[in-house]
């Protein structure tokens, strides 16, 4: 039996091994940009041509992650003044910025960056305007759209009911007519239906019904859209007996979508956005066992890490039904099972739990324990100062 878990088919014997290499220091991050690499690869060709690539920064904001997707990838999306400042700080020119609750020296920050504002209200509209009008600028805006179907088998629906992302899509139109009259540089269309879906059929027929919402509002406005941001939801397999999704298959159905699009959207440009799609699989999470023990028959093993650098690991962000990450004992990769166990973490709470009855080789203290899917929406997306623990190691190979 192999190591327990889904474990990525990006990560072979080699790479754990190029992985422990860093491993001196835990907890740590070790990311291989070199997969990255091969995810863009693999998705340019199974775009149509001229289907440009948004890096969403939130799944990852080291900075040097940033830097690196700038060199590739057609742009950045941000969603915080910080990840504003990160990505201009990594030299990205393309950058837009969703998100609701943005602050007026966010809007500001973005005005004068030229980055474009994917604005979530009318209200903020109203406030951008005022901003740039104080400024003497043109602000770059564009209309977050909240569509009225979702991504069906997403895990997290970003449309089809109320919504605190985007203008619903019926009140876009005359939000768009007036950007417009104010002399905007209205920039188009940002329609995000939902994120981690699994099922190919539903991203492309949502990428269908997405341009044709797009071709809809904009025939009400009158005028062509200069992009149309299709939004992402491509999932990952982090569970046994998922399947990744088919990307050629979405491609070539994008690619029939696009050839018989309205019109109205002939010279418009088309993008995707996403971020766990390409960097989650990238990374592990490296921590070291510090104590093994047994509790009425079961086997603990303690490790230097937990859910205050990999949250979503232990079950504790968004999950409904805990289910566990891909595992392994890093310096004894690809061995047999031994024994099963539950991998814990070192916080003084039960939530804290990495692995629950896993099968995995024996380890013991001084080990190290990988667990996998951790490039997107781990140390950034977990409560690092919880109980005062030092932060992880972060680190960037292939480059």
């Amino acid at each position: 039996m192999k190591p327990s878990g889904n474990i990525p088919r990006w990560f072979d014997g080699a790479r754990m091994t190029a992985a422990m290499e860093h491993s001196d220091v835990t907890p740590s991050f070790f990311y291989d940009f070199g997969i990255v690499r091969e995810k863009v690869a693999m998705l340019r060709g199974a775009l149509p041509a001229g289907v440009g690539i948004h890096y969403a920064m939130k799944a990852n904001p080291l900075p040097a992650m940033v830097s690196a997707m700038v060199a590739l990838v057609d742009g950045i999306d941000v969603a915080s003044g910080g990840e504003l400042a990160v990505a201009l700080k990594a030299g990205a020119v393309h950058i837009s910025f969703a998100g609701p609750g943005k602050r007026d020296a966010e809007l500001e920050s973005a005005i004068r960056a030229g980055s474009t504002i994917n604005l979530e209200s009318e209200t903020e509209a109203t406030r951008a305007l005022s901003i740039a009008e104080r400024l003497g600028m043109t602000p770059r805006l564009a209309v977050r759209v909240n569509p009225d179907f979702a991504l069906k088998g997403s895990g997290m629906k970003m449309g089809g009911g109320a919504a605190p992302f985007g203008v619903d899509a019926e009140r876009v139109p005359a939000l768009v007519k007036r950007l417009i009259a104010t002399g905007a540089d209205w920039r188009g269309f940002h329609i995000f239906a939902g994120s981690q879906a699994l099922d190919s059929g539903a991203i492309a027929d949502t990428q269908a019904a997405t341009v044709a919402l797009a071709g809809k509002l904009a025939q009400e406005v009158g005028a062509t859209p200069p992009l149309v941001n299709l939004g992402g939801g491509f999932g990952i397999p982090y569970f046994a007996g998922e399947q990744p999704i088919d990307v050629a298959m979405i491609g070539e159905r994008l690619g029939g979508v696009l050839e018989n699009r309205d019109s109205i959207l002939k010279d418009s440009k088309f993008a995707i956005e996403l971020g766990r799609w390409l960097v989650g699989e990238c990374g592990i999470y490296l921590t070291r066992v510090v104590d093994r023990k047994e509790s009425r028959g079961e086997i603990f093993l303690v490790t230097d890490g937990g859910l205050h650098h990999q949250l979503a690991a232990s079950g504790n962000f968004g999950t409904v039904v805990r289910r566990n990450y891909p595992i392994a004992v890093a310096n004894r990769f690809g061995f047999d099972v031994e024994e099963t166990v539950s991998v814990v973490g070192c916080l003084c709470t039960p939530l804290d739990r990495l692995g629950d009855q896993v099968g995995l080789p024996r380890a013991d203290v001084g080990d190290v324990i990988a667990v996998f899917m951790a490039g997107a929406y781990g140390a950034s997306a977990s409560p690092a100062s919880f109980l005062g623990h030092s932060p992880a190691r972060e680190v960037l190979t292939k480059v």
